[in-house]
């Protein structure tokens, strides 16, 4: 059922939409919307993308588990999907994606789907050539042990 409504329903709404608007505004200034809309959605994409990665990176240089930038990067991925598709109402979806508040939703229940739901229980583990492996937990009975060998060529 829900491919059938994203891939058959919804592009005959968002041609609707299109038609209407066109019929209201005139088709010149629709079509002027619709590249003004996907260049201001290219835009904020790109800069949102940015500092998603960037608290990404931070959390992972501090061997902490990203949960939240992954799907923080998810939604961000998806506002872009939506952005590529012509149409207003895809575009209100996608800006919603966009924005921290409402994206925080989107977070929210992406995190409560088992793909990534199970995020929040991995462990991170940071591990230095030559030295000591260390769990990044609070688990008190972590222990390490260090493998020391050649390689077989």
């Amino acid at each position: 059922m829900i491919p059938f409504l994203l891939f058959i329903v919804a592009p005959i709404v968002e041609l609707y939409v299109i038609v209407q608007t066109s019929h209201v505004i005139g088709v010149l200034n629709t079509i002027g919307l619709i590249i003004v809309i996907a260049m201001i959605g290219s835009w904020l994409i790109k800069h949102e993308g940015i500092k998603v990665w960037n608290r990404f990176t931070q959390q992972i240089q501090r061997g902490q588990v990203p949960t939240k930038e992954i799907a923080d990067g998810v939604c961000v991925l998806a506002a872009g999907g939506l952005m590529i598709a012509p149409g207003f109402i895809s575009d209100v979806f996608a800006l919603l994606l966009l924005f921290p508040p409402t994206r925080a939703l989107a977070r929210r229940w992406l995190m409560k789907r088992k793909g990534l739901g199970g995020l929040a229980k991995t462990r991170v583990v940071k591990a230095t050539y030559g030295g000591r492996m260390t769990d990044t937990t609070d688990a008190t009975d972590a222990t390490s042990t260090e493998v020391r060998g050649e390689l077989d060529q």
